[in-house]
Parts: structure tokens; sequence; C-alpha cells
């Protein structure tokens, strides 16, 4: 298996861009608190599909 490149990444996202929608960053007083750091959570879940996979998955479809 080969290691994607930047070339490859980006081509990935210019494939995919129609179909993903942009999803908020979070954060959690609580959870900070606990760790005793700032913590961000990408919430990939607000994907229509409910996933992150679905990007990986339309990006591998569409470059075959």
């Amino acid at each position: 298996m080969q290691i994607p490149t930047f070339d490859d990444v980006l081509a990935a996202h210019a494939r995919i861009a129609p179909y993903i929608h942009r999803t908020p960053v979070l954060t959690s007083s609580y959870f900070n608190g606990l760790t005793g750091a700032e913590l961000f959570f990408k919430c990939e879940n607000f994907q229509k599909a409910g996933a992150f996979k679905v990007r990986g998955a339309r990006a591998m479809r569409s470059s075959v």
C-alpha cells in the first residue's frame, strides 16, 4: 500500500466536496475540567450519514 501524497489528498477533497457538509467543532467545559486542557471535538457524526466514513467511501468510490 502506498502512502497518499498531499496532491492525492487535494484530489480526494475535490472529488468529495459536493457531497460533504461542514460540521461544527465543539468544546466541553466538563471534559476540559477533567483533563486540565482545552479539548475540541470535531462532530463528524453530524454528517448526513452519521459518520466520517462517508468521506472515505465517497473518495474511494469516485477515484475508481
